[in-house]
């Protein structure tokens, strides 16, 4: 392992990582350095297996960085060695993020979670819901509400997961606007009533996306660069990523008969739309490029109630309401319920990884993942380009509970 540098030249929260591995620079007496370090040894024995090209972990707990690792290749054919440093597509981890912008635009008075979608977006007045289906016939009717912004946090609106058939090529071409892909969505029928089931929904959290944009008057891309990642001092987390950074991305791979394989088919993995170049659409469902370091800082202003080293985004009343479970008895998945852009633990079943009731997170297409306990103090990110496959993260989520000791 190459040696760290000093620690007391490290501001811990504002880390910019070059070395492969900074594994238990800042663990101490809250974990058991041993087990620590065998996080990495068996992410790359999954490595060895061929299931995985190369993984990025990092695990902090009361506000330090207690190790970062990377392991394997960004390609499996150029053997090229995967960097702490290397810029993964998160793909639906954005979400939360724009329930972070969402959530500021309140604390400013400029929505309200309980506001009617119509109220800022006009089009959705005329929004319906399936009442009844016989074969290819659908009767529609006026919902018994309009759905409201925390429906669409919650995914208990009744939009659909992905865009229409019509367009339902968008999130691989890319070629509309933000405003004229949510004006679609919003003349699609709702599959039920408003607030009564859970449908994870893609239209839904861009249409939150497009909220943003008409109540900040920034483009989606602007508000979250400008109000969120340079505050928070995220320099590599972009939403359409410079040339001069393509390099630090991983290939992208699919589980296919248990190995991964270039995903060519995927117009965002290894396609046309790998560097979002040309896209009119900025993909907000699953919009951001982001690494293990930059990921960290906005999760701790999560643990720390909404600010990070003097910058305040949000207050703690805002992260304790968007962090309690808002879907009550609806069933969404075991064990979880959500808040507001957050998946929460909220009962035994949901801690089959050990976690901590109140544990919130979330994951992404390609395989990454995070999540953060409040119990614990403690945060673990979990990064790889593969679709496809869950063991590796369920390994590394035991691993990080078991390396505890108080």
């Amino acid at each position: 392992m190459a040696a760290g540098p000093a620690l007391d030249t490290i501001r811990p929260m504002r880390l910019i990582v070059v070395l492969l591995s900074l594994n238990t620079l800042f663990a101490g007496s809250a974990f058991d350095e041993e087990r620590l370090k065998q996080i990495p040894q068996r992410m790359q024995e999954f490595v060895d297996q061929g299931t995985v090209a190369g993984v990025v972990t990092l695990v902090a707990r009361d506000g330090e960085v207690a190790a970062l690792d990377a392991v394997g290749f960004t390609d499996i054919d150029t053997k090229q060695a995967m960097r702490t440093d290397n810029i993964f597509q998160i793909h639906s981890m954005t979400k939360p993020i724009i329930a972070i912008g969402a959530m500021m635009l309140a604390e400013q008075g400029r929505l309200s979670i309980n506001d009617p979608v119509e109220k800022h977006l006009p089009a959705f007045r005329v929004q319906r819901v399936i009442e009844s289906r016989d074969g290819d016939s659908v009767v529609l009717m006026k919902p018994s509400r309009p759905i409201t912004i925390r429906d669409l946090l919650t995914h208990t609106s009744g939009m659909p997961l992905n865009p229409p058939e019509g367009i339902k090529e968008l999130q691989g071409d890319l070629h509309k606007t933000l405003n004229e892909a949510v004006l679609i969505f919003s003349q699609q029928p709702l599959l039920f009533e408003p607030g009564t089931q859970f449908q994870y929904s893609n239209t839904g959290l861009a249409t939150v996306a497009r909220i943003l944009e008409v109540r900040s008057g920034l483009l989606f891309e602007d508000y979250l660069e400008q109000r969120i990642f340079k505050p928070l001092g995220m320099t590599d987390t972009y939403v359409y990523p410079p040339k001069e950074k393509f390099n630090r991305m991983p290939t992208a791979y699919i589980l296919r008969d248990g190995k991964p394989v270039k995903y060519t088919d995927d117009p965002l993995g290894e396609g046309k739309m790998k560097f979002r170049e040309g896209a009119k659409y900025p993909l907000p469902e699953g919009a951001l490029y982001s690494t293990a370091t930059d990921l960290n800082l906005i999760y701790q202003l999560m643990l720390n109630g909404g600010e990070l080293d003097g910058v305040r985004l949000l207050s703690p009343a805002t992260v304790e309401v968007m962090t309690q479970v808002h879907t009550g008895d609806i069933e969404t998945r075991p064990g979880v319920g959500w808040g507001l852009g957050w998946q929460v633990v909220k009962d035994a079943a949901g801690t089959g990884s050990f976690a901590s009731l109140g544990k919130y997170g979330h994951g992404g297409r390609y395989g990454t993942y995070c999540f953060i306990d409040p119990v614990k103090n403690l945060v673990g990110i979990f990064l790889i380009h593969r679709e496809g496959g869950s063991d590796e993260r369920t390994a590394f989520q035991q691993m990080v509970y078991g390396a505890l000791v108080d």
